[in-house]
């Protein structure tokens, strides 16, 4: 009974979670081919306007409508997430690959530098990478993907270190294969699956990060329309008890964060189904 009862509530959660994803992502790529307007253009006799049929999130401070500015914000912030946590996978693939490969004295020092980095808070790693460019989504994605390797990093060396105990890796190694292609036709293969799920599960990582940085004023120029920028503009709308300017930035970066969460929980599910009938118990 318990099984069922969570399978079912797990399957209407994936199913939410991949409509209300899908909605977002669709209304990052569409809204702004269907209503051509510039999301930066000031009205200042139409500003703090709640919400109406004209602005169906209401206005900010200057008269610049939200709606197109959470959608400008979001498709920045979907951008920073997905290629900077590609790019984290990519090197924390290739650091933990090497690591557990090459074990020994390789894999201590490759740690013990994993460690080192890992004690560094990822904000401020973060804000010290910024600091050395100038604005842009680039330099923010370089600063999310330095910061956020570590664990993918972590993942797959003790995947590696799992798989070569697998006879195969000893048959393939009895056999003369080389460690590189040991490395690249056995080990890889086997830990592309958990590099993938470190993947999904980083990318609300890196939103949150890209809104942090922005919150913070660093990264993006002033001109770029940018979630976490318009949480922090709309503080003090919010003290004067104008709520709209920052609950829908807010739930622009929530939503999708809790939505993609929801749906790499799934995926772990079906990599671990152990996980799931410990969760039955």
């Amino acid at each position: 009974m318990a099984e069922t009862v969570w399978r079912t509530g797990r399957a209407t959660g994936v199913r939410v979670s991949a409509a209300l994803l899908a909605a977002v992502v669709a209304a990052a790529l569409l809204v702004p081919l269907a209503v051509p307007l510039d999301e930066q253009a000031v009205d200042l006799g139409a500003k703090l306007l709640p919400p109406s049929w004209s602005h169906p999130f209401g206005t900010d401070e200057v008269g610049r409508d939200l709606l197109l500015r959470c959608v400008y914000g979001l498709r920045v912030s979907l951008l920073v997430g997905v290629v900077a946590a590609l790019a984290a996978t990519v090197i924390g693939t290739a650091v933990g690959a090497l690591a557990g490969a090459l074990g020994g004295w390789a894999d201590r020092v490759v740690m013990r530098i994993v460690d080192l980095f890992s004690s560094v808070p990822h904000l401020l790693l973060g804000v010290f990478v910024v600091a050395m460019f100038r604005p842009g989504v680039w330099p923010v994605i370089a600063s999310v993907a330095l910061t956020h390797w570590l664990s993918t990093a972590r993942i797959v060396r003790a995947e590696v270190l799992s798989l070569r105990s697998r006879p195969y890796i000893d048959a393939a190694v009895s056999g003369g294969a080389s460690r590189r292609r040991v490395l690249v036709r056995h080990l890889l293969p086997g830990v592309l699956p958990q590099a993938g799920l470190a993947a999904v599960l980083m990318v609300p990582h890196a939103i949150w990060h890209e809104s942090a940085l922005s919150f913070l004023g660093l990264g993006l120029p002033a001109h770029r329309a940018s979630l976490g920028a318009m949480v922090q503009s709309a503080r003090g709308s919010l003290l004067a008890g104008d709520w709209w300017p920052t609950l829908f930035p807010g739930l622009f970066i929530i939503v999708p964060t809790l939505a993609i969460a929801v749906l790499a929980g799934a995926w772990r599910e079906r990599l671990n189904p152990r996980r799931r009938s410990e969760l039955t118990l």
